[in-house]
């Protein structure tokens, strides 16, 4: 590609906002839209802005999915090995983004996973090197821990949006915090204050007494068992469950779907789909009480999250878990985990013959409705004001090992617990 001019763009570290902001430079839809090169490819900040805040404890996960690769390394042979389930190729080079495509994924998934990298670039010019990856918007992990057990046998790298214990994906935030047109959830920044709004509306003690699900109940049998569970004539277990259908909530205009008003109840149940839900997020930001059904995959945030653990006043856990998620911490997630990931590679990232250059412009500006507006809403207009929060080192193997048998600990507790209701409740069920 041809070299950008060099553009040395000084940041203060002071509240107000940057003097140069960089809004889109969409062409005339008679001309073809191309990359502009105005936009600073350097970053640096000014006035000495001393240490960085210390990174939430979820980013020691970055160090967990790397692991595989720490030793040996990431070769060229070792990224072709993920090809056969990848939707495209991601090259960031000389601060520029270029993607292979190969195949589509579900609805625009892939498209606002791209938006939110390109994001990152403009938040932090000049501060990603060069790196080569793949990446898989499907829901389940697709790379077994089991099939790379002996040494030096090269599993391949691949990002997705989630993982479990026995897999080896690279988690990587997933598309929705730059808005899902399809079901008209805003980007993260926005449903976040929706969200946060809503539980300011109503104390706890004025909610519903019940627990309160919606979701699509088609995409996993599990969730279909779970509707058994709503008030019948007959029988009453306190909770309110609600299908989802995406199709008639487009016809109206998704108001019973609409995140604000979802912290109307007390108690709130997160249960997976056909593999971890983006619900996750909105049901958490809800000031409410989560009740967790015993969850298999995890996403970048709740990754060793010890899901028994939380005792609090409700108000305290929540606003600490929103500001843990605010959108700067994900771009810094996002950050730390290329950066160490670009660190592993053994090869020099090239274009592939195939591939295209991307930037925001290339896809907003031919970009119409929702998906034209959520990516006005979270352009990054200016290069952050600020450094990134410090990536702490890896965990030490005895306190992570300490951590996970908590954890498993907690779960066979409540799992007792559950046993001992039922055995109570119904003598023979044995």
């Amino acid at each position: 590609p041809p070299t950008p001019p060099s553009e040395l763009v000084k940041i203060s570290t002071s509240t107000a906002k940057p003097k140069q902001q960089y809004p889109l430079q969409c062409t005339t839809k008679s001309l073809n839209q191309t990359c502009p090169y105005n936009y600073p490819t350097n970053y640096s900040s000014t006035n000495n802005p001393g240490r960085p805040s210390t990174c939430p404890d979820y980013f020691h996960w970055i160090h967990e999915d790397l692991r595989p690769w720490k030793e040996t390394g990431i070769t060229r042979q070792m990224i072709e090995g993920a090809r056969r389930t990848a939707n495209f190729r991601l090259v960031i080079l000389h601060g520029r983004v270029y993607v292979e495509k190969y195949r589509e994924s579900l609805q625009t998934r892939d498209e606002f996973t791209l938006w939110g990298i390109l994001q990152l670039l403009r938040r932090y010019p000049g501060r990603l090197p060069d790196l080569e990856l793949l990446f898989d918007c499907d829901d389940r992990p697709v790379i077994p821990a089991k099939n790379f057990r002996r040494p030096n046998s090269g599993p391949p790298p691949l990002f997705k949006y989630c993982s479990d214990p026995w897999s080896l994906d690279i988690v990587f935030p997933d598309w929705s915090f730059w808005g899902w047109p399809e079901c008209n959830i805003k980007l993260w920044r926005n449903a976040s204050k929706d969200v946060q709004e809503g539980s300011k509306s109503i104390k706890w003690k004025d909610r519903v007494p019940y627990v309160y699900w919606r979701g699509s109940p088609n995409v996993a049998p599990w969730r279909a068992d779970f509707l058994k569970c709503n008030a019948t004539n007959n029988a009453e277990w306190n909770v309110r469950l609600y299908a989802q259908n995406w199709e008639k909530q487009a016809e109206v205009g998704y108001k019973e779907s609409d995140l604000k008003g979802q912290c109307t109840h007390r108690y709130k149940i997160y249960i997976e789909g056909w593999a971890w839900s983006v619900s996750e997020k909105y049901i958490l930001g809800c000031d409410s009480m989560t009740l967790v059904v015993k969850p298999k995959y995890h996403d970048f945030s709740i990754e060793g999250c010890c899901h028994w653990c939380i005792i609090g006043p409700l108000e305290t856990m929540i606003n600490a878990n929103l500001s843990n998620m605010k959108m700067e911490y994900v771009y810094d997630y996002m950050f730390h985990l290329l950066n160490e990931y670009a660190k592993l590679l053994k090869f020099k990232p090239v274009i592939p013959p195939k591939a295209v250059e991307l930037c925001s412009e290339a896809m907003a500006c031919e970009a119409e409705g929702k998906w034209r507006m959520f990516m006005e809403e979270s352009l990054e207009l200016s290069p952050s004001n600020g450094l990134s929060c410090t990536l702490s080192p890896p965990y030490d193997p005895l306190a992570l090992r300490s951590f996970l048998d908590k954890e498993a600990n907690l779960t066979k507790q409540v799992e007792m617990w559950e046993d001992k209701y039922w055995e109570k409740l119904n003598p023979r069920r044995k």
